[in-house]
């Protein structure tokens, strides 16, 4: 599928999210890169083959304050 120099993870990789989008929607909180994958924005994820990887957020990573 993908078409960049160098070629980016495939699907299977451990590091997709490095591959490139190709559809950017935020307004739906999704994007579509170039390896086929579905990337949501609360970090879950779609595989080409229909896998679901569940969200991977890190703990408190909405989190905003400071500890005293």
């Amino acid at each position: 599928m993908c078409q960049h120099q160098p070629l980016c993870p495939t699907a299977q990789s451990t590091d997709r999210e490095a591959a490139r989008p190709v559809a950017n929607h935020p307004e739906q909180g999704w994007s579509l890169l170039c390896n086929g994958v579905l990337l949501f924005e609360d970090t879950g994820e779609l595989l080409p083959d229909g896998r679901i990887i569940a969200p991977h957020r890190p703990p408190n990573a909405d989190d905003v304050t400071a500890a005293a």
